[in-house]
């Protein structure tokens, strides 16, 4: 999973490795706010600049009205000195109060900004690159990394603010500490060591808990969906898987639990040792003021300030600790994008090309070899060279991995050969501008995604460059047969099809055929690929749909059709058939009969099964 990727990252966390990386990520989170809203950006950092000199001079007031009134023997004229540093105090902190409250809603208004650009800018490279990318297992991992790249780019926003407010406290803190007494400035940074120690390795332990027991999770996880899947909930209850699946999860829960109570022990000892470290520190700090106060190097005035100054510096960099280790982590998916951006370059579907002729006669493929990078054994496709006739049905046929879908992939851009060219009217394809071949095709295949959406947007979604023409909508259900499908939906075209949602409503399989039909009749493109189009229909319904593909062909249309039932291959006009890869067999559904080769092999067996049917 995407999430588990940069395990091994965070358990490198160090206190020397995180501060190292400090500069970075604070940087990291700079850029990507200044990217999103630059002006929200500004009013962030002056504010926490702000913050930081109101914390400064807080500290510096507080020493002065300690001296004021200390030094005189007369309270009264004590409190007169006091007076101007008090004055000074009241308006530092309203200037701090009002630059905390700008900072807050500067840095609200920025962070869901941030992971909006973040999120486009994730989506915009996904959408862009071709589909073998998508489909490279080491690419497809960096995308599910970076997926959480922009809830994490918002978070390093926050993180960021509190890492630059902590900085700055702590900076005046240790500037007041310095002007006080050098010595008092590493007695503050031994203080906090203790806590930061004890952040780093309890967050160490828990990741590598994580690591350990995260295919322990996911199965429990895994157990727990089982139990509410709608598509598992028939069997569950029909079978008595439910008991089952419970006692089994209650069992996984209960060891996590246990791992969970160890961790809580650890992390409660560590912290134990940790308080007790910070006392033995704290003590040998006071000890040193002390001897700084006994030997007359400093003022009992100055010791309050100080004991001020380092209370407030010592819980500052416990807090910068604390938000750089969650900066860390969050910074390894930010990384991720940026990496998506890189990898994608060399990826994206080439903009562009020379255009495809508008009345091609037919389409040629010449020599055609193409196998799946990474993979051994054969290639997909080997040397295959056919012709599809425009404005007639063409069929593929051939058993599973015969290479029939690798070679649709192919006509349509979606893959581009290694070896050989396919032509569009003598137009090589790989120089042709791709988004005008993808607008040449239209396809439905026995897979094709069932859109969360109304049917309408279902249908529509075939056509998004245009605005939705309820015309077309019906035209096109009635050419896929799918209009008493919308007649009998509750809201007619406005019905949302998802059970998940409030009113959604679900289509039976057959349904959903005759709906993705009616998306690429609605796209009207001049080639229409057709993939196991009647999987989910009866005898009846599936010849209703093969004679609308038949006229979709006699008003001019193309027709691809990939289909294992014999039968519906009989109105095609050309056939060819594939076998491991190469092209065996072409030409009429009556010559490949005639022939007795592999077409009329396999048409020989279904219609053997046919008569056994019917025979019983």
């Amino acid at each position: 999973m995407g999430w588990s990727r940069h395990d091994d990252a965070v358990l490198e966390l160090t206190l020397r490795r995180t501060l190292v990386r400090l500069p970075q990520m604070v940087a990291m989170s700079v850029r990507l706010a200044w990217a999103a809203d630059r002006r929200a950006t500004r009013a962030v950092a002056l504010a926490e600049t702000a913050r930081g000199v109101a914390q400064a001079v807080m500290l510096l007031s507080v020493q002065a009205v300690l001296v004021a009134l200390l030094e005189p023997a007369d309270i009264a004229d004590g409190l007169r000195d006091a007076m101007p540093a008090i004055a000074l105090m009241t308006v530092v902190g309203a200037v701090g109060a009002v630059a905390r409250a700008v900072s807050t809603y500067a840095d609200g208004t920025l962070q869901p900004k941030v992971e909006r650009h973040a999120q486009e800018r994730y989506l915009e490279r996904a959408l862009g690159v071709e589909l073998q990318a998508i489909e490279d297992h080491a690419f497809h991992k960096l995308l599910e990394s970076a997926q959480f790249g922009a809830s994490s780019a918002r978070r390093m926003i926050s993180h960021g603010t509190r890492v630059i407010s902590a900085l700055l406290s702590l900076v005046a803190a240790a500037g007041v500490l310095a002007v006080l007494h050098p010595v008092l400035m590493p007695m503050l940074l031994l203080m906090t060591m203790p806590s930061a120690w004890s952040a780093l390795t309890i967050a160490r332990r828990r990741y590598q808990s994580y690591q350990e027991w995260v295919q322990h999770s996911r199965a429990a996880n895994t157990l727990s969906r089982l139990i509410i899947e709608a598509d598992a909930a028939a069997e569950v209850r029909v079978h008595g898987v439910g008991p089952f699946l419970l006692g089994h999860f209650r069992a996984m829960s209960q060891s996590y639990e246990g791992e969970q109570a160890r961790l809580a022990r650890e992390a409660a000892g560590t912290r134990l040792v940790a308080s007790a470290l910070t006392g033995v520190t704290a003590l040998a700090t006071y000890l040193v003021l002390g001897g700084l106060l006994w030997s007359g190097a400093m003022e009992v005035a100055a010791a309050g300030a100080a004991v001020v100054a380092i209370r407030t510096g010592s819980s500052s960099l416990e807090n910068l600790i604390a938000q750089v280790n969650s900066m860390h982590e969050d910074s390894l998916f930010v990384t991720d994008l940026h990496q998506i951006v890189e990898q994608s370059t060399g990826r994206e579907i080439p903009t562009g090309g020379a255009p495809l002729p508008e009345r091609p006669e037919r389409i040629e493929v010449e020599g055609v070899t193409f196998a799946f990078p990474g993979t051994e054994g054969p290639p997909a496709l080997r040397g295959v060279s056919l012709t599809i006739p425009m404005g007639r049905v063409t069929a593929l046929v051939g058993e599973n991995g015969s290479g029939k879908s690798t070679l649709i992939k192919l006509l349509c851009g979606l893959y581009q050969p290694q070896a050989g060219r396919i032509r569009f009217g003598g137009q090589d394809i790989a120089a042709a501008d791709r988004q005008e071949l993808f607008a040449r095709f239209a396809v439905v295949g026995q897979d094709f995604y069932r859109w969360p959406f109304t049917a309408r947007v279902n249908v529509a979604v075939g056509r998004t460059a245009v605005p939705i023409s309820e015309e077309r909508l019906d035209a096109a259900a009635a050419q896929a047969g799918a209009g008493d499908v919308v007649a009998g939906l509750p809201h007619g075209w406005g019905t949302l099809l998802s059970r998940v949602f409030q009113r959604g409503h679900q289509l039976s399989g057959g349904q959903w055929q005759k709906l993705g039909i009616a998306r690429a009749a609605y796209r009207d493109a001049p080639i229409l690929i057709v993939d196991e189009p009647t999987a989910a229909l009866d005898a009846r319904a599936e010849q209703e749909v093969f004679d609308r593909i038949r006229a979709l062909a006699d008003a001019g249309r193309t027709v691809v059709l990939i289909t294992h039932r014999m039968a519906s291959v009989r109105d095609a006009d050309l056939v060819h058939v594939l076998h491991g890869g190469r092209l065996v067999e072409s030409g009429t559904p009556d010559e490949l009969l005639r022939g007795g080769g592999r077409y009329a092999e396999m048409y020989g067996i279904q219609a053997a099964q046919f008569v056994r049917t019917e025979a019983a």
